[in-house]
């Protein structure tokens, strides 16, 4: 919206803009645009259009498509038309409407990222870049615009026990981070170290237990004389009360860093959790992205780690993580990727601006 009110602007094209209703005028004509979310997409079975346009299509559910497509009728149209703009997410309807069992009157317009010359004039190696930050799947779609199916089978793909997993030692001088996952039963954390922007996970607590302060006793057990300092992160449902103690956990973490002041701790909080794709993305990336780079490395000892990283698969056709086929499964490459996306996130999709805003 920001960007069409931007182009109307520098074409001194003058509009009306009624922002309770988020609905545009304009002046010569009397036109009208209508901006809406298609989260709910059953408000929509209201006006007649004369055309639409959906940012973002992969992402936008079918029955919006369909809804909206009904509601072109409006009689003093010269050309009814709706169209999409998108990158590939799998093989999923836009896929199959669009390429694969084209619907008539639909038409596919597919554009190779490098014939973008106006992005490529101003940032060179901008897809360069994205390289970095993607691993070889995701750039192949995001970037390259190829039709994979990245929501089925093993989620952690980029993951190679040869490649990823060796023999570490804990820096003495290098701050431990140590992120968990706030799971019932059990209760799991990572301890990892960073060098540069390589993540070493050095260990892993895993306790059949639901308590808190069990994990700190083991943690100082294992680390009380550590003096490079300790930063915890974690799933951010952490902030919440516990119907137990009426306590949240992360409350209870600042309190035994308060209690531990020699361990040199800090709480490292986001307000939400990422989305599970892209905390997926950001730890796929790290183990190998598409330059061949692998940026993230395992200890041979943390094994519930590297069975997750080796077992972890989506549920049939939903792209969601299975998390009940076996319940000692997902929670440490969780605890693991809150780490590696509050440390590295990704740049932005193609498109988008190619840096980190915050």
């Amino acid at each position: 919206m920001a960007t069409f009110l931007e182009i109307l602007e520098e074409s001194e094209l003058p509009f009306v803009l009624n922002k309770s209703t988020n609905t545009l005028t304009m002046e010569y004509g009397g036109s009208k645009v209508l901006f809406r979310a298609l989260d709910e997409y059953e408000r929509l079975r209201g006006p007649n259009l004369a055309w639409f346009g959906i940012d973002e299509l992969t992402y936008t559910p079918e029955e919006a498509w369909l809804r909206l497509e009904a509601r072109l009728r409006d009689p003093k149209a010269a050309q009814l038309c709706g169209f999409g703009v998108c990158t590939p997410k799998g093989f999923n309807w836009v896929y199959r409407r669009f390429r694969s069992e084209p619907v008539r009157g639909y038409a596919l317009i597919e554009a190779a990222p490098f014939e973008n010359r106006h992005l490529l004039k101003a940032t060179p190696d901008y897809y360069e870049r994205l390289k970095a930050s993607y691993d070889e799947n995701f750039y192949q779609q995001e970037v390259l615009g190829k039709y994979l199916n990245l929501q089925a089978g093993q989620v952690y793909y980029a993951f190679d026990r040869h490649e990823n997993v060796g023999d570490f030692e804990v820096s003495a001088d290098q701050p431990l981070l140590w992120s968990w996952d706030f799971n019932i039963n059990p209760m799991c954390s990572v301890i990892c170290q960073r060098d540069g922007d390589v993540i070493l996970a050095l260990d892993e607590i895993v306790l059949r237990t639901s308590s808190t302060p069990e994990v700190w006793e083991e943690f100082v057990q294992r680390y009380s004389k550590h003096r490079g300092g300790v930063r915890v992160y974690g799933d951010a449902s952490g902030s919440h009360a516990q119907t137990a103690t009426g306590t949240s956990d992360f409350k209870m973490i600042r309190q035994f860093l308060a209690r531990n002041r020699a361990l040199g701790g800090e709480l490292v909080t986001a307000p939400s959790n990422p989305p599970v794709r892209d905390r997926v993305n950001a730890v796929n990336a790290h183990l190998r992205n598409a330059l061949g780079e692998r940026r993230l490395f395992v200890n041979r000892k943390c094994r519930e780690l590297i069975q997750d990283f080796e077992q972890v698969c989506y549920k049939p056709d939903s792209g969601q993580i299975d998390k009940d086929s076996d319940p000692r499964r997902t929670h440490l490459s969780d605890a693991l990727g809150y780490l590696v996306w509050q440390e590295f996130r990704p740049v932005g999709r193609v498109g988008e601006q190619g840096r980190r805003l915050m």
